[in-house]
C-alpha cells in the first residue's frame, strides 16, 4: 500500500494513575473518544490500576516467607476495589456479571500462585512475573468493557498474544520480528475492523508462551513496541502531569513543563532522579522517526512535552531559551575519597576501586579525580558507605600500610544537583553561570562531574543546601511554556 494513503495510527498509554479511579476512567473515555476524531485507528494500552501491581508482588514476596496474610488480605482489598469500578463505569447488567466473573477467577488465580510460593518457600522471577501480571489483566478488561459501555466499540487484547520475548524474567528483551509478525497478525484485523485494540502494559510471553514481564517503565515500553510493529505515526504518554517537568514541583513550586525534550536529555533526567520515561521505552520509537508526547489525563488541553531525536540549533549555537532545560536532585548520599600523594602515576588506581565497590553491589552516580590523581572520590548511598569504606580499606591496605595511600573517608550527607540540556554543549559559559547562580546564595560546590556528552553538569553539595542549589539552577530554566 502506498504510504501516503495508510492509515493514520495513535497508540495511547495510560498510566496507573489515569485508571486508578472511575474518574480517572471517564477520563480516559473522553481522551479516547476525542482521539477517535482526528485519528483513523488508535491503539489503547494500559497499566494496572495505581499501586496494584506493588500490592501483589509484596504480597507474592511474604508468601515466600510464610506471610500468607498479607496475600489473604490483598486478595480481598483487590476484589473490591476493581469490583466498585466495574459497578461505577460498566452499566449493562450482562457485561458487569462477566467482567465480575472474570476478575474473581483472576483475584483467585493470584491467591492461588500465592499459596504455591508459601509452599515451596520462595518466589522466582517467573512466579513473581506471573504474578505481577495480575494487575494488568483485571484493568485491561475494565478499561475495554468501559469504553464499550460508553458506546465506544472496543476490544480487550492481552499482550502475551502481541509481544514475544526471551525469558529474562522480570526484565525480559522484545524480539522485535516475532512480535512485529504477532502484533500485525492480531491487532490489524482489530483496527480494520473499527474496534480500538485495549492492550495491556507491562507484560508480554516469552516463545513458549510463559508470561514474562518487561520491567521498569515496561508499559511505556510496550506502548513504544507496539507502535514500531504496527507501525504507528504517534505516541501518546498519558500521566497525572503535564508532561516532563523542568523540576520537582514539590521541592521547586515554580517547576514547569518542559515543552521538547531530546533522547539524551530524557536518559539524563532518568539517571539522576527524575521521574520521567525510562530511555529503553522510548528509543525504538525514537529510532523509527515516530512522534512522542507526555501528557496530563486530568489536563487533556495542555499540550505536554514532545520526546525528539536531536536538539535543533542555529549555526552551531543552541537557542538561548533551551539551554538548561531541567534541573535534578538525588539526596541521601555521601561522597567517599581515596587520596595520598603515592597515587600519582600509579596504573589501576581506579580499576580496584571500582571493583571493590562493585563487590558491595553498589551502583556509583557520580564519579570525580583531581588532574593530579592524588585523589578519586565517587558518590554513594550513605546507608552502605561503611561497607564501601571497609572493602577499599581491605584491597589497598598494602597502599595504605605504606602510606602511598594516605587515607579512605567519607563525607556527611551530600546530594547531587543536576542541570540538563543538550543545549549545553553548544553554548560557552555554562559552568559560569551554574557557579555563579550557587554563589549568589552561598551555596559551596564540594566536587563536579561533566560528561564527554556535555548534556549535563552534576555538582555534589552539602544536604544543608539542597533546596537553596536546587532552586537556585532552576533560575536558569528558561524553556517553560505554563509560567
Amino acid at each position: 500500500m502506498n504510504e501516503a494513503l495508510q492509515p493514520k495510527t495513535l497508540v495511547m498509554k495510560f498510566g496507573g494513575t489515569s485508571v486508578g479511579t472511575p474518574h480517572a476512567v471517564s477520563e480516559v473515555v473522553k481522551i479516547v473518544r476525542n482521539a477517535l476524531r482526528d485519528w483513523e485507528r488508535v491503539v489503547v494500552v494500559t497499566s494496572a490500576l495505581s499501586g496494584v501491581t506493588n500490592q501483589l508482588l509484596d504480597s507474592a514476596r511474604a508468601a515466600a516467607t510464610g506471610d500468607v496474610r498479607l496475600f489473604q488480605a490483598t486478595a480481598n482489598t483487590l476484589r473490591q476495589r476493581h469490583l466498585d469500578m466495574i459497578d461505577d463505569l460498566i452499566q449493562e447488567t450482562a457485561r458487569q456479571a462477566q467482567v465480575k466473573y472474570e476478575i474473581e477467577h483472576l483475584v483467585e488465580d493470584f491467591s492461588n500462585f500465592c499459596q504455591a510460593i508459601s509452599v515451596l518457600g520462595e518466589a522466582s522471577s517467573r512466579a513473581l512475573d506471573a504474578v505481577a501480571a495480575l494487575g494488568e489483566r483485571m484493568s485491561v478488561r475494565i478499561l475495554s468493557e468501559a469504553l464499550e459501555s460508553a458506546g465506544i466499540t472496543a476490544q480487550m487484547v492481552e499482550a502475551t498474544r502481541v509481544i514475544v520475548t526471551d525469558d529474562h524474567y522480570q526484565s525480559a528483551n522484545p524480539l522485535l520480528s516475532e512480535t512485529r509478525q504477532q502484533t500485525q497478525e492480531v491487532l490489524n484485523p482489530i483496527l480494520e475492523s473499527g474496534s480500538v485494540p485495549v492492550v495491556t502494559g507491562f507484560i508480554a510471553a516469552t516463545r513458549q508462551g510463559t508470561t514474562a514481564t518487561l520491567g521498569r517503565g515496561g508499559s511505556d515500553y510496550s506502548a513504544a513496541i507496539l507502535a514500531v510493529s504496527i507501525p504507528a505515526d504517534e505516541v501518546w504518554i498519558w500521566t497525572d502531569v503535564d508532561g516532563v517537568m523542568s523540576a520537582d514541583p514539590r521541592r521547586v513550586p515554580e517547576a514547569c513543563t518542559i515543552p521538547v525534550l531530546t533522547f539524551k536529555e530524557v536518559g539524563e533526567l532518568a539517571y539522576f532522579g527524575a521521574k520521567v520515561l525510562h530511555p529503553k521505552t522510548i528509543r525504538p520509537v525514537i529510532e523509527a522517526g515516530i512522534g512522542l508526547k507526555v501528557r496530563n489525563t486530568f489536563h487533556p488541553n495542555h499540550p505536554g512535552t514532545r520526546i525528539i531525536a536531536d536538539q535543533h540549533t542555529t549555526n552551531g549555537m543552541a537557542a538561548p531559551d533551551s539551554v538548561v532545560k531541567a534541573v535534578t536532585l538525588i539526596s541521601g548520599l555521601s561522597l567517599v575519597t581515596l587520596e595520598g600523594r603515592g597515587m600519582l602515576g600509579v596504573p589501576g588506581v581506579a580499576a580496584r576501586t571500582f571493583e571493590a565497590v562493585a563487590a558491595t553491589g553498589t551502583s556509583v552516580p557520580l564519579i570525580s579525580q583531581a588532574s593530579s590523581e592524588q585523589s578519586i572520590c565517587f558518590a554513594a548511598p550513605l546507608e552502605v558507605v561503611p561497607e564501601i569504606i571497609q572493602a577499599l580499606e581491605g584491597i589497598f591496605a598494602r597502599e595504605i600500610g605504606r602510606r602511598d595511600i594516605d587515607r579512605v573517608w567519607a563525607t556527611e550527607e551530600v546530594v547531587i544537583l543536576t542541570a540538563v540540556g543538550e543545549g549545553m554543549r553548544h553554548t560557552p559559559g555554562v559552568a559560569g553561570r551554574i557557579f555563579t547562580a550557587l554563589g549568589k546564595l552561598g551555596v559551596n560546590v564540594i566536587a563536579i562531574a561533566q560528561g564527554s556528552s556535555e548534556v549535563s553538569i552534576s555538582l555534589v553539595v552539602d544536604a544543608v543546601d539542597a533546596d537553596t542549589g536546587l532552586r537556585a539552577l532552576h533560575e536558569l530554566v528558561k524553556n517553560c511554556t505554563d509560567r
